[in-house]
């Protein structure tokens, strides 16, 4: 295993997805069994086209690397700061329906909305091609930006269900490598990342302290 930062070794030499996810596994197997137990297998291919298809788009490659790495976290386990498990496909497909259903004819246009915001730091109540990859389970989700304007292609936002889409500063908002990676060194290390510190509850669950 390589060191907090990517040191020389066996993790180092794979692609970024799958090396934050050896530094997680490896961290919660050590520390934290219960959410570690709650990693889902890895998705089918089949199901991961099935659910491509129902969004009408590909996934961009990190995600579809996470999902053949694991199949979302079940239990409703946290396990990226402060609150958020990750979907399954086919979670992913049905919020994404449920968003876009919700969303229909009822809301501006796709341009109007990105006139509204030129610096592109909020975006509409929902975008459909925003890929739902995280929730909180009150209603809201971390998604992956993949309209075509290269500026803002892969990076993650908050579709809170509320108030619209927040992309938040920060390198570790900027893909889901970087989000995984830096949720990696936090786990590692135990400081802070996003505005949150990990901690690991008496029976064994990952948890995160909003500071």
């Amino acid at each position: 295993m390589t060191a907090p930062g990517g040191s020389a070794g066996p993790v180092a030499s794979m692609a970024p997805v799958e090396a934050a996810w050896e530094r997680i596994e490896t961290w919660l197997a050590g520390h934290a069994p219960v959410t570690f137990a709650a990693l889902a297998p890895p998705a089918e291919r089949a199901a991961v086209a099935a659910a491509e298809e129902a969004i009408e788009m590909p996934f961009p490659e990190p995600l579809r690397r996470s999902l053949l790495r694991h199949d979302g976290t079940t239990d409703y386990r946290t396990l990226l700061p402060p609150f958020w498990r990750l979907l399954n496909v086919a979670e992913i497909a049905n919020s994404w329906r449920m968003r876009t259903d919700i969303h229909g004819d009822l809301w501006p246009s796709d341009q109007d909305e990105e006139e509204d915001d030129p610096d592109a730091d909020h975006g509409p109540w929902w975008h459909r091609r925003w890929i739902p990859f995280a929730a909180d389970d009150c209603g809201d989700y971390l998604v992956v930006d993949e309209r075509p304007t290269a500026r803002r292609r892969g990076r993650i936002g908050n579709a809170d269900h509320e108030d619209g889409c927040n992309f938040r500063q920060g390198p570790m908002w900027t893909s889901l490598p970087a989000l995984l990676a830096m949720t990696a060194t936090a786990l590692e290390t135990g400081e802070q990342v996003g505005g949150c510190k990990p901690f690991v509850t008496p029976e064994g669950k990952l948890d995160w302290d909003i500071l």
